[in-house]
């Protein structure tokens, strides 16, 4: 089999990914969350504005790496060459095992649930649905990266449009509708609580780094991989500020508060029952798009690895016809498909999120390490305000960090388990690496 993958995807398709991903279901559910904890429009405004602006710090860090090593597995590849292939095989082992995987079969579980709106499904028939998803989409990546980014853009697009439509009948079906007054906040606004939703809306955010896993099949990566993650950032921040201005536009604190489906309700306001039918259609098409997103990028982290030997060396492989890492998707596909049957996906990914946030901080921190290390690397790009826009996502990181070990000790115990799992597998590959030659530049 060629060995090659092929440059298909244009800033286009590169955005759809980072948009695609990001956007799950947490614009339509998450509002009620935070409503509980802050007590005005403006409190919960600020803490969306400022989360988004902090993943855009972010994802500058990962345009800057981007374009020095546009190179598939992105993130893989810059804990290599920053910290070494210890934690390059850690974090692919964490993505693999839960990230990815976990998050498509967490999303693809909720799809089913959703879908419970148009048709009545019992629980065989919802893990059949959410598998017959995973299924459908893993083919279409299996035949080919255009393939699978014609679903991306297309879903993601219809994403767009809905939350769109959804903003503007706000702001013209709503137009001079009475809010009714939010009794008086039950609790005034701390720090603690400000922290505590700040960290959910983080978690929104999450996603934008995916992108870098495709960088070696985007063209011009050096301006495309840059482009991608400000454009796709910026969509996505005013998309959720948006979406909150319209929310308060119809309904109150409280009321936000005291609903468990924010978008629903909200659409139902507006327009009537048939707008709760609208948000459950809304929801599947974020979903769709998220749950390809997981999938066309997750499979380059272990093409990425296996080609540096450091996972199996047929996961390296890439299909002669269609130019797809073939092995990695088929591995990924059935990995979740493993998570929805056995009902382990929500436990591995919610651990494994304290995880990955390790991952990302390591790998931002990689252009301090890297400007000192390879300091004549072309840099087509350097990130915005450094080192102080870089060194502000590390601090937010490492609080946000903190603020789950305390707030969420169980967990965050778990994600050590999951790193630790890592770096003892780490061992024992390197015992018997022998056989799928490790490259030499790689021992360390």
């Amino acid at each position: 089999m060629s060995r090659e993958l092929t440059r298909a995807l244009g800033t286009l398709d590169a955005v759809a990914i980072v948009v695609g991903i990001v956007i799950g279901s947490g614009i339509f559910v998450l509002p009620n969350l935070i409503a509980r904890d802050l007590p005005s429009p403006t409190a919960i405004l600020s803490v969306w504005i400022v989360a988004g602006v902090l993943s855009f710090f972010g994802a500058l860090a990962y345009a800057e790496l981007g374009a020095m090593m546009p190179h598939t597995g992105g993130q893989y590849v810059y804990l290599r060459e920053a910290w070494g292939p210890r934690w390059a095989f850690v974090s692919g082992w964490t993505f693999m095992l839960a990230v990815t995987t976990g998050g498509a079969a967490w999303l693809s579980v909720t799809f089913s649930i959703y879908a419970g709106h148009f048709f009545a499904l019992g629980p065989v028939a919802q893990k059949t649905l959410s598998i017959a998803l995973v299924a459908v989409l893993s083919v279409f990546n299996y035949i080919g990266v255009r393939e699978g980014a014609w679903i991306q853009r297309a879903f993601t697009g219809l994403k767009i449009l809905a939350l769109v439509l959804l903003i503007a009948g706000a702001f013209l079906i709503g137009h001079g509708t009475p809010v009714p007054p939010a009794p008086p906040p039950a609790h005034p606004l701390t720090l603690a609580r400000f922290s505590a939703v700040m960290a959910a809306c983080l978690m929104a955010y999450n996603g934008w780094s995916f992108v870098s896993f495709v960088a070696g099949e985007i063209k011009d990566p050096q301006r495309n991989v840059f482009r991608a993650l400000v454009i796709g950032m910026t969509i996505v921040g005013a998309l959720y500020v948006f979406a909150n201005v319209a929310y308060f536009r119809v309904m109150n604190v409280a009321e936000i508060a005291s609903s468990e489906r924010v978008a629903a309700d909200f659409a139902t306001h507006l327009i009537g029952p048939v707008g709760a039918t609208l948000v459950s259609l809304s929801v599947l098409l974020s979903i769709v798009g998220a749950v390809n997103g997981c999938i066309l990028t997750g499979a380059r982290l272990p093409f990425a690895q296996a080609r540096d030997g450091l996972f199996f060396a047929r996961f390296s492989e890439v299909h002669p016809r269609f130019h797809t890492p073939a092995p990695a998707v088929v591995w990924g596909g059935l990995w979740t498909v493993i998570l929805i049957l056995t009902g382990s996906y929500e436990t591995l990914y919610s651990y494994s999120i304290l995880a990955a946030w390790l991952f990302y901080t390591m790998s931002a921190a990689a252009v301090f390490v890297l400007r000192r290390k390879m300091p004549d690397a072309p840099r087509p790009y350097r990130m915005w305000g450094y080192p102080w826009t870089l060194l502000l996502f590390i601090a937010v990181s490492l609080w946000f960090m903190a603020e789950e070990l305390v707030a969420e000790p169980i967990p965050s115990a778990m994600a050590a388990v999951i790193v630790v799992a890592g770096l003892l597998a780490w061992k024992l590959w390197r015992v018997f690496a022998p056989a799928e030659k490790v490259s030499e530049k790689l021992v360390i």
